[in-house]
């Protein structure tokens, strides 16, 4: 028995923005960017697009949404533009991750009540009133955030990460162009890129895969091993740029059944302690995760020999390695300020974690 469901209406292909206004209807909208959005004529673009319909843009989000600018933003969203029915993401993961935070009205409207809700065991609390819907327009390849309901945020202060999963979390729609990818500096489309990897991959070794995802993963994982060298070279390739947004969906199509697994488990505290980019930190582990994984079931076996046109096992992880390795990403721990001598304990510690739980580990490759 397995279930596959993704209620994401997606737009897809260069000039796809140009669709944002039938999207949207009559309704009313936020949108929510990020800072260099105006510079880039981004702002002005939806402002022409929508006319009246732009009640407001908020372009200050900045890298890993934190309470500390979560918190007054949520109070000027809802004190301000209740009554706007939807919000438009336009950005990377951070932005549609904050996005995600502002959908909802608490019943005292206030975020730190929101935080709650999410530690919270009783995750159908009331809300009071209706949750806005969400566009999600990513212009990075790699966040997979615009066609999950997951989105993570992070109070840097009291060193704690926080998921955020709803019903009301989902995207209504995604709209993918990679017109709006070509300005996307070199790191942060390799890091980008690492991470919808790893999202192919994380869903592969979880307990949850099924053949809708499985396939959605390893056609994504192929495309990213062959397009992301080559536009890591040419940037400003809108082609190569269009085939990473195309890899990157699907990606986020496969994990958004699956959710992620060990890599990404581990990955939050390195970010958290660390300041390594999400994307480079869930994805310098995923040789090592793999030699833990090869042997869980014949299915993935083959599917990871597929990806890699391996031959064995040990020539899958290699190539995996050499791969991050030309890119400039190295897989040693160390290099991220993690002593190799604690690195089994914490694989320990990720593999309790709501993600590492999701790890399809062979019962005699366990650290312990």
């Amino acid at each position: 028995m397995w279930h596959y469901q993704n209620p994401v209406d997606i737009h897809a292909g260069r000039g796809a923005l140009d669709g944002l206004s039938a999207l949207l209807g009559n309704r009313r909208a936020i949108l929510i960017t990020f800072p260099e959005a105006a510079s880039l004529g981004i702002n002005q673009r939806l402002a022409d697009l929508l006319g009246e319909r732009l009640l407001a843009i908020e372009s200050d989000v900045q890298p890993n949404p934190d309470v500390s600018w979560l918190r007054p933003m949520y109070q000027r969203v809802w004190q301000h533009y209740a009554d706007a029915d939807c919000i438009i993401a336009l950005g990377g993961g951070s932005v549609i991750d904050c996005a995600k935070a502002m959908l909802a009205p608490t019943p005292s409207r206030t975020f730190d009540e929101l935080l709650t809700l999410l530690t919270s065991t009783d995750s159908s609390a009331p809300l009071r009133g209706q949750a806005k819907t969400l566009i999600a327009i990513p212009t990075t390849a790699g966040t997979g955030s615009e066609v999950t309901p997951w989105a993570t945020i992070w109070d840097q202060q009291a060193a704690r990460k926080y998921s955020l999963h709803q019903p009301w979390s989902w995207p209504e729609a995604a709209i993918i162009d990679a017109d709006l990818m070509v300005t996307l500096p070199r790191a942060s489309t390799l890091a980008s890129g690492l991470d919808a990897l790893s999202h192919a991959l994380e869903s592969l070794w979880n307990i949850h895969r099924n053949p809708v995802s499985a396939t959605l993963a390893v056609t994504a994982a192929r495309e990213i091993i062959a397009t992301l060298p080559r536009l890591l070279a040419n940037l400003d390739d809108v082609t190569l740029r269009e085939r990473m947004a195309v890899a990157a969906l699907q990606a986020g199509l496969a994990f958004s059944n699956t959710r992620t697994a060990l890599a990404h488990s581990l990955s939050y505290d390195i970010t958290l302690q660390q300041g390594v980019a999400h994307g480079i930190a869930c994805s310098f582990s995923l040789p090592r995760i793999m030699e833990m994984a090869v042997g869980a079931d014949a299915e993935l076996d083959a599917l990871l020999l597929r990806i890699f046109d391996a031959t064995s096992a040990g020539n899958a992880v290699q190539h995996l390695r050499d791969f991050l390795e030309d890119l400039g990403v190295s897989t040693d721990p160390a290099d991220y300020g993690l002593a190799e001598a604690d690195w089994d304990g914490r694989i320990d510690q990720a593999l309790q974690g709501p993600r590492g739980r999701n790890f399809i580990i062979p019962g005699d490759k366990h650290p312990n």
